[in-house]
């Protein structure tokens, strides 16, 4: 029986564990199993890979995706410069780092890119933030964090920060913050809303609920939204991918 799984925490609603569990059945897959593993603290993975010596791959949510780095054997150039892991294959004893936030962020967040996006702000400093940043880069995007914390001297802005002029630029917002998750749904981030327009563009990297609270107030001013469903959609078939190379 070949073994796989989440590990985060916590770990009330998997996403991954309800999707890979319904692939294994619908593709016929009677070999394999998905666990969630709620580890409190990220220096318990050794001992979660040891009580799973069949444990083939997992995946990393909040908060880990930074602190696995110290656990792995190896990582891709992309995981290097992130500094954030949410992949790791397990082939002969090593642990391999992946991002593939990245490809699912990428491919779901381009379909209702246009030409006058330009800046985009990011809320959010944690691990998927890295990833969506790395995306930017790519598409020539120029890019700003904003977070709880203003810092200046990592050049971050404060949620007080944003302005009127700023959001006339900054016309892309991605929510790389849990506010908004089930069941805190009327949790959202702390930006002026009344200033968004049909110009702009709200990501959230939230799935449950389908619609946040950040994206209904974004879709009520006219601007595009969309949910981070098709994102896992995307990234979970790439793990599945990576788990499976030899």
């Amino acid at each position: 029986m070949r073994e796989y799984g989440l590990i985060g925490y916590p770990l009330s609603h998997s996403f991954s564990q309800k999707y890979f569990t319904e692939k294994f059945h619908r593709d016929g897959i009677h070999d394999a199993i998905f666990h969630a593993f709620p580890i409190p603290t990220i220096d318990y993975l050794p001992h979660l890979i040891e009580e799973h010596p069949l444990l083939k791959g997992f995946a990393i949510t909040i908060p880990y995706k930074r602190e696995v780095m110290q656990f792995l054997d190896t990582k891709t150039e992309a995981v290097e410069k992130m500094q954030a892991c949410n992949c790791v294959s397990i082939r002969h004893g090593k642990l391999h780092g992946y991002n593939t936030d990245v490809y699912g962020f990428e491919q779901s967040f381009i379909r209702y890119l246009k030409p006058h996006h330009t800046k985009a702000l990011i809320l959010g400093t944690g691990g998927a933030s890295s990833a969506v940043a790395f995306v930017l880069d790519h598409l020539h995007i120029d890019y700003r964090y904003v977070s709880r914390h203003r810092d200046v001297d990592r050049h971050i802005l404060g949620y007080a920060d944003i302005s009127e002029n700023m959001l006339s630029l900054y016309t892309v917002i991605i929510n790389c913050t849990p506010l908004g998750t089930y069941p805190k749904v009327d949790e959202a981030p702390e930006i002026p809303y009344q200033l968004l327009t049909e110009k702009h563009y709200l990501f959230d990297l939230v799935y449950n609920p389908p619609k946040t609270k950040f994206l209904s107030l974004g879709e009520k001013q006219g601007a595009a939204v969309q949910n981070g469903y098709d994102m896992l959609i995307l990234q979970a078939e790439e793990n599945w991918k990576l788990w499976n190379e030899e």
